[in-house]
């Protein structure tokens, strides 16, 4: 007799065959999941795969446009990253995910979802906060959880042994060796409204995309050819242990350089300081899982409500791993050059500086008299 259905996230790879098939033996009717974010791969193939093992259905769901629209978009607007250096790209993709998951899940009328993820990384938070914040009565298999599961398997020996044997580049998928990318830089105009790209125009050759997706998927090709948005870094897991991620996120790096620029344009200073501080915190809040979280709702609002006036175009040029940005135009900069330039008063009193000064220097002033008087008592 069936134990139930169970909804796996399925990719095709090692690990989860390994699970639909133990699955499998412990009495599930199991439907397979495969999430089309954009990533290359046979999705037919896997498909084929899946069903040859007894996947019950097997459902290939284009989250492409979506995953774009609802979770690239908002972190481009907040200028994501963790710890000064990772820009989220697996972190945000996971909610996505799991959305569709569960989705299936209630539809197919299954109680159970299960996964991949390993018992000490951040997808496990990250896939089943989601589903627990969607769908609060589902129950979840994670294998690699399961004493029968990972004892049996011995964990990721062979992948392991695979991965040793490859030389470090072949870790990258999206980008070629700055070293061996092309001599001629691709220059780029990318056009924002809300804080959200809208257009990308390649000046070189007049190449023009205007769709969420097509902007994007144009951007990782661009960067991914310029060998832009590799990291190799070391982490803080949301569990509590450091971890070494090497991760490529081309389009990725190319909009946090121009949104950085046209935001910075057109943002008012203190608003700006405030919105820097929802960042971090919408990056941690992603980073750790908590997509769905009242919180990172409320963040996620008060970032697109500071992204208004954030409308213009930014023009750059991508080359040999770097991103340098060659100049912006919005008309909603609060850049006046009269008001800044040395050689026209504009309406602006220079001697007006002097008070400025002297009430900002009052602070420091008692702060070091006292300072002084301290070491003298000393």
């Amino acid at each position: 007799m069936s134990k139930g259905k169970v909804v796996l996230a399925y990719s095709g790879g090692l690990d989860t065959s390994c699970i639909l098939v133990w699955l499998k033996e412990q009495g599930y009717d199991v439907i397979t999941y495969l999430a089309n974010i954009g990533q290359d791969e046979d999705f037919e193939a896997a498909r084929k795969k899946a069903e040859s093992l007894g996947a019950k259905k097997v459902f290939i769901e284009d989250l492409r446009t979506e995953f774009v629209e609802d979770f690239i978009w908002p972190a481009v607007q907040a200028n994501a990253v963790y710890e000064d250096r990772y820009l989220l790209g697996t972190a945000v993709a996971r909610p996505c995910i799991a959305r569709r998951q569960v989705e299936i899940a209630r539809r197919e009328g299954a109680q159970y979802v299960s996964h991949g993820a390993t018992g000490k990384g951040n997808d496990q938070i990250r896939f089943e906060l989601t589903c627990y914040a969607l769908y609060p009565e589902v129950k979840i298999i994670a294998p690699w959880r399961i004493p029968e599961f990972y004892n049996r398997f011995r964990g990721r020996t062979d992948l392991m042994e695979y991965a040793r044997s490859r030389a470090p580049a072949d870790l990258y998928l999206m980008t070629k060796n700055p070293e061996d990318s092309p001599n001629v830089q691709d220059v780029l105009e990318i056009e924002f409204k809300k804080g959200v790209p809208v257009k990308v125009t390649n000046m070189n050759d007049g190449i023009s995309k205007n769709t969420a997706l097509d902007v994007f998927s144009y951007l990782n090709e661009i960067g991914g050819k310029h060998g832009v948005g590799r990291i190799d870094i070391v982490e803080n897991r949301f569990i509590g242990m450091k971890s070494r991620g090497i991760y490529e996120t081309p389009g990725g790096t190319v909009l946090l350089k121009a949104h950085l620029d046209i935001e910075t344009f057109t943002m008012d200073k203190e608003v700006r300081r405030i919105k820097q501080g929802l960042g971090i915190k919408f990056s941690e809040l992603v980073y750790n899982g908590f997509w769905y979280s009242p919180e990172c709702n409320f963040v996620r609002h008060c970032i697109a409500k500071s992204q208004e006036n954030v409308e213009g175009k930014v023009q750059l040029s991508v080359l040999k791993g770097q991103v340098y940005i060659l100049g912006r135009e919005s008309p909603k900069s609060l850049y006046n050059e009269e008001l800044v330039s040395m050689d026209v008063q504009g309406d602006y009193d220079p001697c007006d500086a002097s008070g400025f000064i002297r009430i900002n220097a009052v602070r420091l002033r008692e702060h070091h008299r006292l300072q002084g008087l301290s070491s003298t008592k000393q």
